[in-house]
């Protein structure tokens, strides 16, 4: 019998409460555990097309959990109020990439498997007497194990998060610098990009404040819309990278609300990430140049920026004027560029287009119409004839026999 002061009750095993229990638990630890990972097996279909290194990761979890639990029953039988460390230490047996291998929903199916074995096995577990006391503990165990895994996944976002910022950073940079394809398809690899057709890169000013968040604002957009996307900033400008969408400047027009005042640029739209540097170049000079252009659509893409571009110097819009437009236009035959001539000389009235020329105006219209098939352009829409006009000039500034290679950019699309 215990003593009066000793402070254990009558009939009390030594070693404080649930001191009987706390030994056949610990006794029946290595049962548990393999108990519930059989039970894991049984119950839960995506655990058995684990492969078998995450499925031994588990079994660490479980074992280190049934061992945490012994730990807690002992040290403070299941009344004291923190227990933050013990529990942790149950998914710190597991490597980190448990975290991303095993989605946190997946982690508390198995956390419910393992105690819902426990509790079966209470009467086995418990001494005489002790049984409501361990549901109790187990209870509260199970409670804290839960914000224990809730924990372990919000730093394994937030480490995720922020290497993956890095990542993206580094990709937008290395598309901006043109750096080799090899490169830029390692850092995508990185960052699990699914190279989907077409790919395009859209610039506009940021917003101002937390980049992440902004970023973050996108990636929620991007998911709803069903495409790849990857951002990053470049000084005050935001550069994303969108893949997957049939056409980059309707779904740019659908994440607007992302970008701070001022236009935003869709570069043209490429075959895969290999070649988005160009779709970034140009996205970059048509974001300079499209103060040239105040009534600019928002967003606008590059190709119809090609005539601010080529005036503020752009290599790419200028040779795209010389061979997609002037180039076709010769091609065609010289009474194109003779008419488109001589009707920019008339102001762009027709009639006196057809006396200078010496036809009926019905020819007019019909060199008109073809020179707008032939480039894209129609004479007859201002903004076209704008992009003509500059067309007509680079073109002759740029003899022939001096063209340079053709780009691999394409066509205004009409």
């Amino acid at each position: 019998m215990a003593n009066a002061g000793s402070g254990t009750k009558a009939g009390e095993p030594d070693g404080g409460p649930l001191a009987a229990t706390v030994r056949r638990v610990e006794r029946s630890a290595g049962g548990l555990a393999t108990a519930a990972i059989a039970r894991m097996d049984e119950s839960l279909p995506w655990f058995r097309e684990l492969p078998a290194d995450q499925r031994s990761w588990v079994m660490l979890v479980a074992q280190a959990g049934v061992r945490s639990l012994v730990e807690w029953l002992r040290s403070s039988g299941g009344t004291a109020d923190d227990t933050q460390e013990v529990s942790d230490e149950v998914f710190a047996t597991a490597p980190r990439a448990l975290a991303r291998a095993i989605s946190l929903q997946h982690t508390v199916a198995l956390v419910k498997v393992t105690i819902d074995v426990a509790e079966e096995q209470v009467p086995e577990l418990a001494a005489p007497g002790e049984e409501v006391a361990l549901r109790e503990a187990m209870l509260k165990f199970s409670r804290e194990i839960a914000f224990a895994a809730a924990r372990v996944y919000a730093r394994a976002a937030e480490s995720r998060g922020t290497w993956d910022a890095r990542l993206q950073a580094m990709l937008v940079d290395a598309l901006l610098r043109g750096d080799s394809s090899d490169v830029l398809a390692s850092r995508a690899a990185a960052l699990g990009w699914a190279d989907a057709a077409p790919v395009a890169v859209a610039v506009g000013r940021s917003p101002g404040g937390d980049l992440a968040a902004i970023l973050h604002g996108f990636y929620r957009a991007a998911r709803r819309l069903g495409v790849e996307l990857v951002g990053g900033g470049h000084g005050d400008r935001l550069v994303l990278v969108i893949g997957g969408a049939p056409d980059p400047v309707v779904t740019v027009q659908k994440l607007m609300e992302g970008f701070g005042d001022g236009p935003v640029v869709v570069g043209p739209a490429v075959p895969s990430l290999d070649a988005a540097t160009e779709s970034a170049r140009a996205a970059l000079t048509g974001y300079r140049s499209a103060v040239a252009w105040p009534a600019a659509p928002r967003p606008v893409a590059a190709d119809d920026l090609l005539p601010e571009r080529a005036l503020a110097g752009d290599p790419e819009a200028r040779r795209t004027l010389r061979d997609s437009v002037y180039g076709a236009l010769t091609r065609a035959g010289g009474e194109l560029l003779e008419t488109l001539d001589a009707f920019f000389a008339a102001g762009g009235v027709l009639e006196s287009a057809a006396r200078g020329l010496f036809v009926h105006p019905n020819t007019v219209r019909y060199r008109l119409k073809r020179i707008a098939e032939v480039t894209t352009f129609s004479p007859l829409n201002s903004r076209d004839a704008f992009a003509l006009r500059i067309a007509l000039t680079v073109g002759r500034l740029d003899p022939p026999n001096a063209v340079l290679p053709p780009s691999r950019t394409t066509p205004r699309q009409g």
